[in-house]
């Protein structure tokens, strides 16, 4: 009887598609049991979209396996433990073969799990951040959201010189200091005309940046996320209401997210919180004064708003200034309280947010995590 090899049942694009939703290590695994499997576990159709995660990866077993599909890899999504030296060494080390091997890089998204890590450590990851910045002509999507570490005007500078087809890049992580001034952002504007999304933090933004969105002959831009939790936005001065209504007028469809963190004094909230902003989404975890801010997005955002996540003590007054979110913010998606409220702020949603998808509104206090009402 003649053996056949075991992958000659299936076609190489249904193996293919197998692979792809496979660990690193049994696609490596797959890849040595015979010529079919190994020429569908590293043909481009897995390695198009990729997660890597050093998470549950063991560190320092896989770059040689990788090495032979890096060329394949468009899109990375790339997990790891940066407090752990194996872990934070093993994505460096990945990152750094991709600037030397992959100028086809489309999307890169780091996703940081574990401890913080000491202030100091992270250089590497930064450096390796900057080589694929300055191989990756082809890169349109850069999203550093997730990483721990300090982002610096060199960073966006780089991006802007070696990536002149970005469309999305976001830099609003969570650092105690900001350190992206706000000449560095404008010169990313100019060179990246394509720009449709953008994250940072709200000193990293000037009313001139707003102006050079609103030019008539700027492409469409869709997406300002913008977060206020550093000294710097803290000192940062207000931006001009008309730039922000050029700008609305500029880009209609324009979402904007806001996120105010316990570092921002009630002064600095008001400065932030401006009627001309189009606020999709407004997550508030202030040390302060919340009950205001929430009467001011009733008020202001009710025909931009789309989801609320807010993190205060129960009182009352909160309770009453969601109950009036509910009735002015009727095209709602999601509203998340993490602290107890009374029946009347959950029966006041659900009567009048037709669109509600879901809500973290607890009426008794439950043990932790808490975890979100999904409506049908």
């Amino acid at each position: 009887m003649v053996m056949t090899e075991p992958g000659e049942q299936l076609p190489e694009e249904v193996l293919a598609l197998i692979f792809r939703h496979l660990p690193l290590r049994d696609r490596a695994t797959a890849s040595r049991v015979c010529r079919a499997w190994a020429a569908a576990a590293t043909c481009s159709a897995v390695w198009h979209d990729t997660i890597i995660s050093y998470d549950c990866e063991r560190e320092g077993t896989l770059l040689p396996y990788l090495s032979a599909c890096l060329d394949h890899v468009h899109n990375l999504r790339l997990e790891f433990e940066p407090s752990r030296e194996p872990s934070r060494r093993a994505a460096t080390e990945l990152l750094t073969a991709l600037a030397g091997r992959t100028p086809g890089l489309r999307s890169l998204l780091l996703n940081c799990h574990g401890e913080k890590p000491l202030f100091d450590a992270g250089r590497d990851i930064l450096d390796a951040v900057h080589a694929i910045c300055r191989a990756s002509c082809a890169l349109r999507h850069l999203d550093l959201r997730r990483l721990p570490f300090t982002l610096d005007d060199a960073l966006v500078l780089q991006a802007s010189r070696g990536c002149p087809e970005l469309r999305s890049l976001f830099l609003n992580n969570c650092t105690l200091v900001g350190s992206v001034s706000p000449d560095s952002v404008l010169e990313l504007l100019k060179a990246c005309p394509r720009l449709r999304a953008l994250g940072l933090h709200l000193a990293s933004l000037s009313g001139t940046a707003l102006q050079v969105l609103a030019a008539p002959d700027r492409a469409p831009f869709a997406h300002l996320a913008l977060r206020c939790a550093c000294p710097e936005d803290v000192r940062a001065p207000p931006l001009p209401e008309e730039d922000w209504a050029a700008v609305r007028r500029r880009h209609p469809r324009l979402v904007v997210e806001l996120e105010l963190e316990p570092a921002l004094p009630d002064e600095s909230v008001t400065r932030v919180l401006q009627p001309a902003v189009p606020v999709a989404a407004l997550r508030l975890s202030l040390s302060g004064d919340t009950v205001g801010p929430v009467r001011f997005a009733a008020r202001h955002y009710a025909s931009t708003l789309r989801a609320l996540e807010v993190r205060a003590a129960a009182s009352a007054e909160l309770d009453a200034a969601l109950e009036l979110l509910a009735v002015r913010c009727t095209d709602l998606r999601e509203v998340h309280c993490f602290c107890v409220v009374r029946p009347s702020v959950l029966h006041a949603f659900r009567a009048h947010c037709p669109r509600l998808r879901s809500y973290t509104l607890k009426l008794t206090r439950e043990p932790h995590p808490w975890l979100p009402t999904l409506v049908a």
